[in-house]
């Protein structure tokens, strides 16, 4: 069974979100979602600055296997992208939750985190997956 780590915030398309204390919000995907791309070989992640819409497509995980959106869970504007992925795409792999973030953002609306699944929220949904 794929770990979910409680305090974050979960979403369908399995990203996850962790709000940090200055009111930001650290994105990344589930280790759920990495088990099931198998090993990466190219991460792509948002630039400094980008604006995003929640939902919206802004970056790219690829695997042997197959390359795959990563979309905004949130509204908001890029504050810090994990540009060390490019050269370190295992990182997302190995530690998903950690050193394999994806991007840094403010978001617009803070309460927008309540729409977003909670740990045993999210754990209810991979069982339903057949996890």
């Amino acid at each position: 069974m794929s770990t979910v780590n409680d305090g974050l915030h979960y979403t369908h398309s399995h990203e996850w979100v962790r709000l940090e204390s200055d009111g930001s919000v650290t994105v990344g995907i589930t280790d759920h979602a990495q088990h099931a791309l198998g090993d990466l070989v190219f991460v792509e992640v948002p630039a400094v600055g980008r604006a995003l819409n929640a939902g919206e497509a802004c970056a790219v995980v690829e695997s042997v296997k197959a390359a795959s959106d990563v979309y905004s869970p949130l509204a908001g504007t890029v504050t810090a992208s994990n540009d060390g992925l490019a050269s370190a795409s295992e990182a997302v792999n190995q530690d998903p939750y950690g050193n394999g973030w994806l991007w840094r953002m403010t978001i617009a609306d803070a309460g927008a985190l309540k729409q977003l699944m909670d740990a045993n929220q999210y754990r209810a949904e991979l069982v339903k997956l057949g996890e």
